[in-house]
């Protein structure tokens, strides 16, 4: 049996002391009699942490096990399990509990205010019983520990004790990467970035998944989803218009949440999902997995680099508007900058760190972005090959749609009944059944030939109070799941719309006269509620043409056994149009835990989606003057002039 080396005074020490083999040690001689083969337990019975530096400095010099044990008002938290050398410590579990409170700075403020007497007040709560469970699940922790530490239950874990209840808990966590106390990220190189593609046999040839993550749901919740300290806090469900909604939120180290969303029709479905898309925004948000290394301008970098105005800029004239928070790009300004994977190359590529990751957290004396920049592209897969995929599927479906609103093309409607699948049509007549509204489909593909889908509700009788007209769009390999990915984005944007519409009438009937209004993304969807924005949607509504299912691009091309084989054609077919595919790594060690990838996909050329109508992005990409023309929907290129003016109605 290890011996306990016990620091602290109280109730709750007093109990951990008669345990067999625990020794009472006062702090500062904790560095010389800890040994390799003890157990340092500290005990408070407040809410203080003033034993920690001692016990850490002990625990590292002799390479010894740490269990801190403290009271926190109406319970008593055990753990985690701190050793030397190996992630997972204290200050991991604390971050993870602090992002994941719903109020983190107030809570943050009212223990700094209320320190002195938080650390110095034992709690009301703890009694002699309480504390005797304590030393019990303390006794069996230091018997794991000295048996076999991997049973440990503190282990990436916390323990706790409610004092009202006595009811014990576990609490796992994931070790944060880039932790000052235990993290060690690898640095961002362009070794590290090159990607070559892997074979990976797909269940059946219609499916473009390495594995079905269903079977693994379970593990997925019980290793990411925990209110007190998982990567997700938690998950929340409900129903709209034939579809299940479930959402998966987290909360993030400035104190705002990031959710996860899923739309199927069943629960279960959705909550994987919901999970799965939280986990993609945790890997896009900012460097997880790597360490960015790479500063310098891009005079200095530019053949090593992509071109960022190859990427969509501002015009002069919006920069100079008052307010503007992005500044010129300046190929002399030094940036940051992490490497990528260019498939036109075969090789490496630099990327501005803040276009391949979308919420970076920057100093004060750091440059200014240059442009604004959403999770446009960023995928999650079991494999790569996987992620890059569907990370190219988004940027075909947000590209197609931008296409089609600033050209004004009016694609031909699709006819639901047509599908074999009977999918689409049910969806459709779920949303018409439950609010009322027409909904109608759009075949949006564009020069590469994956299929994309705008889907649109119009209220054909002009209710008083509710929204005239929603819209959203869906991408897929196959025709008719891109548009039951469109009609179940739609299910659930349309009754959300409905929902708010009344109480932001007056700011969606400004917003069409003035669109310097449409600030955020929940705008552009808000402004297309108003009868008087609804004449911009009539090239779509009026377009002369139809088209069924079998005459839109069919998936043949994209049946091989292997999913890498499909992502190839997928390739070729931007790089038969002369245009790059760049994959940003953007795994981190979190995501590796349940083997996941998670990559950012940039194509130059293709229209980035934004929202806020000042930060849309169309100078500099030729593309979107060429497009329309070759595919017949205009009979010349657009000019500038051409381009459509008004806020897109994308949600």
């Amino acid at each position: 049996m290890a011996e306990v080396r016990l620091v602290g005074e109280g109730t709750l020490a007093d109990s951990i002391a008669r345990l067999d083999g625990a020794t009472r040690t006062p702090a500062h001689d904790l560095l010389a009699t800890a040994g390799p083969h003890t157990v340092i337990v500290t005990a408070t019975d407040a809410w203080d942490t003033d034993l920690r530096p001692e016990a850490r400095a002990a625990s590292t010099a002799h390479r010894t096990a740490w269990l801190p044990v403290r009271t926190e008002l109406g319970r008593v938290v055990i753990g985690p399990v701190e050793r030397a050398g190996e992630p997972g410590c204290v200050d991991c579990a604390d971050l993870r509990r602090r992002v994941n409170r719903l109020h983190s700075r107030a809570h943050d403020s009212l223990v700094a205010h209320h320190q002195p007497a938080l650390h110095g007040r034992a709690s009301a709560l703890l009694t002699g019983l309480a504390a005797g469970v304590v030393a019990t699940l303390v006794d069996d922790e230091a018997a794991r520990l000295d048996k076999d530490p991997a049973t440990a239950r503190t282990r990436d874990a916390l323990l706790t004790l409610d004092l009202k209840t006595l009811e014990v808990t576990r609490h796992p966590f994931l070790p944060d990467p880039v932790c000052p106390v235990c993290g060690d990220l690898p640095d961002d190189t362009a070794e590290a970035a090159e990607i070559t593609l892997r074979s990976w046999d797909k269940s059946a040839p219609e499916r473009y998944r390495t594995r079905d993550i269903a079977t693994y749901q379970d593990t997925l919740t019980s290793t990411y989803v925990d209110p007190e300290c998982g990567l997700i806090r938690l998950l929340a469900k409900d129903s709209d218009a034939g579809s299940v909604v479930a959402a998966a939120w987290m909360g993030l180290r400035d104190g705002a949440t990031e959710g996860g969303y899923g739309r199927t029709r069943s629960y279960q479905t959705s909550e994987l999902v919901a999970i799965l898309e939280a986990l993609e925004r945790h890997g896009g948000m900012q460097p997880g997995g790597r360490r960015t290394t790479v500063h310098g301008s891009y005079a200095e970098l530019r053949d090593q680099a992509v071109d960022p105005r190859e990427l969509g800029l501002y015009p002069p004239d919006r920069h100079r508007a008052e307010g503007f928070p992005y500044r010129p790009f300046d190929p002399h300004q030094p940036y940051r900058w992490v490497w990528g994977h260019s498939f036109r190359r075969g090789g490496p590529i630099l990327v501005p760190e803040s276009y391949a990751y979308y919420r970076i957290h920057r100093s004060p004396d750091g440059p200014a972005p240059f442009v604004y920049e959403i999770s446009n592209g960023c995928a999650l897969g079991g494999s790569p090959e996987e992620a890059i995929l569907h990370g190219i599927l988004e940027i075909a479906e947000r590209d197609a749609f931008l296409m089609t609103w600033y050209a004004r093309m009016a694609v031909p409607r699709i006819d639901l009944r047509s599908s074999r699948r009977r999918i689409a049509p049910l969806i459709a007549e779920a949303i018409q059944a439950e609010t009322g509204y027409t909904v109608m489909a759009f075949d949006m593909t564009t020069e590469q030939g994956v299929p994309c889908v705008w889907a649109m509700a119009v209220d054909p009788a002009d209710r008083a109070g509710l929204p005239k007209a929603a819209c959203a769009g869906g991408s897929h390999l196959d025709p008719e799941i891109a548009a039951e990915n469109a009609l179940s984005e739609l299910a659930t944007i349309l009754p959300d719309l409905i929902r708010r519409y009344p109480g932001q009438r007056d700011l969606a009937h400004r917003m069409v006269t003035d669109p310097s209004l449409v600030t955020e993304m929940a705008h552009h969807s808000l402004l297309y509620g108003t009868p008087e924005a609804f004449p911009r949607l009539g090239y779509l509504v009026d377009s002369p043409r139809t088209v069924d299912f079998a005459g839109m691009p069919q998936p043949e091309r994209f049946r091989h056994p292997d999913l890498s084989d499909d992502l190839r054609e997928l390739l070729r077919r931007y790089l038969d149009e002369d245009m790059d595919v760049i994959v940003v790594d953007q795994t981190t060690p979190e995501l590796r835990e349940r083997d996941l990838s998670c990559v950012k996909v940039i194509i130059p050329g293709t229209l980035p989606m934004t929202f806020g109508h000042d930060r849309r992005r169309v100078d500099g990409i030729p593309r979107l003057h060429e497009v329309p023309h070759r595919l017949g929907h205009r009979d010349r290129p657009l000019t500038p002039a051409d381009v459509n003016p008004d806020p897109h109605p994308f949600p």
